[in-house]
């Protein structure tokens, strides 16, 4: 699959019926909307984990040095804590643009508590994506993002931002936790 999925995320007709749809954020979307919302709150997935396994050559690196930003993983079992938004069907061109290197729409349960969920969607890159790059040690990984940058600023600027949001949800994410305490080390080492 191509990494730009701005046509086949608009081709989709899931949802298009309604009036209000929730969308799930793991990543930036947790602490940066950039569009137009009913309303937030706190909310999570079943059976994914984030992970720092999608290429960015658009927001956080380059075609040339593609940064590394979150995608979803599946793995039963997982809880993935995030921030969910109640949005109208004509933000999907906006966010279809902003997620358009390799994130396909996905339908899902979010949870808000325990057992109660709403029929939602995310954003995900799977590993067919031509930007997919796949699993490496989290100190790899962090090296990786010491070193990339785009035109959405410092790739550890996304790392930090969503370590601190994900704590500020009260959630625990062990793969972005070690990553951030590799790339603290790495900087403080400097």
């Amino acid at each position: 699959m191509v990494a730009n999925t701005i046509a086949i995320n608009q081709q989709s007709t899931e949802f298009a019926d309604r009036q209000q749809v929730w969308l799930f954020g793991y990543g930036s979307l947790i602490y940066k909307a950039g569009f137009p919302f009913i309303k937030r709150q706190p909310a999570f997935i079943r059976h994914y984990s984030r992970r720092f396994w999608q290429g960015s050559h658009d927001h956080r690196g380059t075609p040339e040095n593609p940064g590394r930003v979150v995608t979803l993983i599946e793995e039963p079992g997982a809880v993935c804590m995030g921030m969910a938004y109640l949005i109208s069907p004509s933000e999907f061109a906006q966010l279809d643009y902003r997620e358009k290197n390799g994130y396909l729409r996905v339908k899902l349960h979010i949870y808000f508590q325990a057992n109660d969920f709403v029929e939602g969607l995310v954003y995900i890159a799977d590993a067919d994506n031509s930007a997919f790059l796949g699993p490496a040690s989290e100190l790899d990984i962090a090296r990786h993002i010491a070193k990339s940058q785009g035109p959405s600023g410092h790739n550890r600027d996304y790392l930090l931002a969503l370590a601190d949001a994900i704590r500020e949800l009260q959630g625990d994410d062990p793969h972005v936790f070690a990553i951030e305490q590799h790339l603290i080390s790495s900087l403080n080492d400097d």
